[in-house]
């Protein structure tokens, strides 16, 4: 879905500004129709998707319990 640089930012959560420079550094691809530049929502899908994995995997091991080391003594 194209969408304006905007709704792009909105989507992304971030500024106008920042949109318009990834844009203009070609770390976003986008189109433009002569009057304005429009941006594929679906070229982030994947990752998004990372970065719910990875948002997983820190959680998981957040999560984990720390083991007793065998080599810690017990002094009170």
């Amino acid at each position: 879905m194209y969408v304006s640089i905007a709704a792009a930012a909105e989507y992304l959560e971030i500024s106008e500004q920042e949109v318009r420079q990834l844009i203009f550094e070609r770390k976003i691809r986008a189109v433009h129709d002569g009057d304005q530049y429009l941006v594929n929502t679906s070229q982030f899908d994947t990752h998004f998707k990372q970065l719910e994995n990875y948002r997983a995997l820190v959680d998981e091991i957040l999560s984990e319990s720390i083991p007793e080391s065998p080599d810690v003594k017990d002094e009170d």
